[in-house]
Order: C-alpha cells, then structure tokens, then sequence
C-alpha cells in the first residue's frame, strides 16, 4: 500500500469517525430507546386499564352504594383510554400534556375508590377483590417504574442532542426535537377527601 492509499484511508477512518462523533449514530440509537421505553409506559397503563371493570363489577355486586365514585372511575379509564398518542407525539409538549393529565385524574378517581372501598369489610374479606386490588397495586408501580425509566431515557436523548458534537447532527441531520418529561402527580400521594352519606358505622352495606 503506498503512501497515498495510507492517507486516504486514514481521512477516511478519520472523517468516519468524526461523524460518528457527531450524532449520527448516537442521536436516532438513543432516540429509539426512548420510544421502546414509552411503548413500556404504555404497556403499564394498559395493564391497569383492563383491571378497572372488573374491579368495579365486584364493587357494584358487593352493593358499593357510591355510585358517583364508581362511575368517576369508569368515566376517568374511558377518558384515558381515548387518549392516544404516537411516539411522534413524545415531543409536543401539549399532547403529552393530555395523556399525563387523563392517566393523573384515573390515579385520583382510584384513589377515592380505594377509601370508599375500605367501608366494605364483605368487600375486603373477598377473595377475588382483595386478588384485583393486589394486581392494581402491582400495576401502578409498574407504571410508576415505567415511567421513571422513560424520563431517564428521554434525558439522555434530550442531553445528547443538546450536546456537542452530537448535537451538530441531531439539527442538521436528524431535525431532532426534545422529548417531554412525566411530571410528579401533584397531591396523588395524599388521600382524597370523601363524604361517606349512606354509610353509618360502615355496617349498612353489610346487611
């Protein structure tokens, strides 16, 4: 190999290089982690979704007289299920807004179903409502860990592009546009407030 066919190679492995370290590689690698981690998110919400019937169902044949709380259950999954986003859509910051509030105002209107159902002990000593209720709980952490994971991925695609070299290519090669963030769920931690109307003593539901 003579002394041009050297050099040549070399601006070759060299210029391959200095692309690579210009995001060409690193932006859509880290782009389309991000996406299978939001298709994991996903997954989790479904999961908790399809949990929710059959949970109200064994609420309403225990004779659950809050009938506001179990139909705000009902109406908060059907309001987050008609949510849809693609993960095109990771990136405007609005319709990631929808889907985060929808699957928030879900995790409140559980929330009041669980101190409703707490008035029930015929409903706590069923064995197939305590077995649901064990699911659901694995299924929000499943989503809260899901959820942690794509913010992680996200930032690490957000700083990539954002960066130099990465981010020289991630603009004029990849038109990259930053990934949204999950938000903590403002007051989801704290126990909602409910009026208790038809229930004295928490014995009327038994009888």
């Amino acid at each position: 190999m003579d002394f041009h066919s050297v050099r040549r190679f070399a601006l070759v492995a060299m210029a391959s290089i200095g692309l690579a370290a210009c995001g060409i590689n690193s932006v859509p690698t880290k782009e389309e982690a991000a996406k299978a981690q939001w298709g994991n998110v996903e997954s989790a919400m479904q999961r908790r979704h399809d949990l929710i019937p059959n949970l109200v169902s064994v609420a309403e044949a225990a004779a659950v007289s809050e009938r506001d709380i179990l139909t705000g259950v009902i109406e908060a999954r059907s309001k987050a299920m008609g949510v849809n986003i693609t993960t095109d859509d990771l990136s405007d910051p609005d319709e990631f807004q929808k889907i985060q509030q929808a699957e928030n105002q879900l995790t409140q209107a559980i929330g009041q179903f669980r101190t409703v159902v707490e008035q029930y002990p015929e409903l706590k000593s069923n064995q197939n409502f305590q077995d649901l209720m064990v699911a659901l709980d694995e299924s929000e952490n499943l989503i809260n860990t899901e959820r942690v994971r794509y913010n992680e991925a996200a930032q690490d695609f957000n700083t990539t592009i954002r960066t130099f070299p990465d981010t020289i290519g991630a603009n004029i090669i990849h038109g990259a546009e930053p990934l949204e963030y999950f938000d903590a769920e403002n007051g989801a931690e704290d126990a909602p407030d409910v009026e208790f109307d038809s229930i004295t003593g928490g014995d009327s539901a038994a009888e």
